[in-house]
């Protein structure tokens, strides 16, 4: 599996997650830069964490609107997998990509701090390693996690097993609507979530729950 992290001005996660990638999967990413008008030819795209534009206007706003997401949107629709995390996640709903918003925490507080993840759905490129129902420790670091969605959006989303990972165990950092963490889309091809995965794959992180999602990524290729 061939694949590429995007990097956007104020994104802070990319080491992070080519670390994750490289270590884990064996596959050493390809950067591309915001302004790039195409993406490479590989099958996974992953957009970090961090402050895209300084978080201006709304969280991922700006970035949604960079040369390189037009791209994006049209290897998306070929069934290229999309990877978003947190400033990612939020890029991705700005984008059209997945449905929903991110809004200010309930507590209108940024957040730092380990969560409890249920695994909703493991039949996903990124938990097929991991049994529906597994509850992983996983960081979280956002002032802007608070999934909010219509409701005949989040009827479809529960009807049709698309909610991917919910915050379990009252460990729901932000208020998001029915303890939403992490979603995809109709095509199963594209998955954000907010917490922080690549940060809990090794002991040396206090703990290595979060390993077998990479290694899924490893199983999907």
């Amino acid at each position: 599996m061939k694949s590429a992290v995007v990097v956007f001005p104020g994104i802070n996660r990319d080491r992070d997650i080519i670390h994750a990638l490289t270590t884990i999967t064996g596959m050493k990413p390809v950067t591309v830069w915001h302004g790039e008008q195409t993406l490479p030819d590989v099958d996974l795209v992953v957009i970090p964490g961090g402050f895209s534009y300084g978080d201006y206007l709304r969280c991922g706003a700006i970035a949604a609107r960079s040369p390189i997401m037009a791209d994006m949107l049209a290897k998306a629709a070929k069934g290229v997998l999309i990877l978003g995390i947190c400033n990612g996640f939020q890029i991705l709903t700005e984008a059209g990509l997945l449905p929903g918003a991110l809004m200010r925490n309930s507590e209108l507080k940024f957040v730092c701090r380990q969560v409890k993840l249920k695994v909703e759905n493991n039949r996903t490129f990124f938990t097929r390693r991991l049994a529906a129902g597994a509850i992983l420790r996983c960081p979280v670091a956002h002032g802007e996690g608070n999934y909010v969605a219509a409701h005949d959006t989040l009827r479809r989303l529960e009807d049709e097993g698309r909610i991917v990972f919910r915050y379990a165990e009252n460990s729901n950092p932000n208020g998001a609507v029915n303890d939403i963490a992490g979603i995809m889309n109709e095509a199963g091809n594209v998955i954000g979530m907010m917490p922080h995965p690549e940060n809990m794959i090794e002991p040396l992180h206090g703990a290595a729950d979060c390993r077998p999602l990479f290694e899924s990524l490893k199983e999907a290729a």
